[in-house]
This record gives C-alpha cells, structure tokens and sequence, in this order.
C-alpha cells in the first residue's frame, strides 16, 4: 500500500495551533504535540486568570476605600458605608468610589455626610 501523505488540512490545522504558541521557548513552539499541549494550557490559564483579576482589583477597590474611610475619621468603617450607600439607593460602584477616594478624598468625605444626614433625618422621620 502506497504511504498518503496527509496534505493541506492538515498543515493549516497545526498552523493555527503554531500561531497561537509562537512567543513560547525551545520545544513548546516547535514539536507538534508539545504545542497542542501548552496551547491548551494557557487557554486553560488565561481563562482562569481572568476571573482571579476580577476579584483581585475589587479587594484593591474595598481596600483602598476602607483605608481612605478610616483616614478621613468619618465614624464607620467600609462595610456601613456601603450598607448606607445601598439602602440610600445611591448607585456608585467600588471602582468609582476607590477613583473618588483618591483623586479627591473630601469629595468623598462629602459624599459621604450626605448619606448620613440623610439616613439621620430618616430616622427622625420614623419616630
């Protein structure tokens, strides 16, 4: 039986796969099998990357806010903040409120007296 060899198909499938490893070294970007596998492997990888930088960058957020709150001697913590911030229906989210807090700290500290002047006078209401 003649040898059939495998012809264009082929050759443009491990062609994309080489496109996608070219920066990797040695023999992860140069042996067939070794590149199908890595390339699976940081697929794999920069999908579960994404997430863990999501979560990341809003512990960044809540820590700086805390930090800036706790500065500015407001008289709560984070965690009432934002509980007051909610309940207010004020829709700002962490990353907004982490720029604010440090590009301009009394915009914050100002934003957040009205909050509570207006949870004060709330209250008052209702007795």
């Amino acid at each position: 039986m003649t040898r059939i060899k495998r012809g264009s198909i082929a050759r443009t499938r491990r062609t994309k796969i080489r496109f996608c490893v070219s920066k990797f070294r040695g023999s992860h970007s140069r042996l067939t099998r070794s590149i199908i596998q890595q390339g699976l492997r940081a697929f794999v990888s920069s999908h579960r990357d994404r997430d863990k930088k999501k979560r990341d960058f809003r512990r960044l957020w809540i820590t700086r806010l805390n930090a800036v709150i706790r500065a500015m001697g407001v008289g709560y913590s984070y965690n009432k903040g934002i509980n007051n911030l909610y309940k207010n229906q004020l829709i700002l989210n962490r990353k907004i409120l982490a720029q604010i807090a440090i590009s301009n700290g009394k915009c914050l500290y100002i934003i957040s007296n009205e909050i509570l002047k207006k949870r004060v006078s709330y209250l008052n209401q209702n007795n």
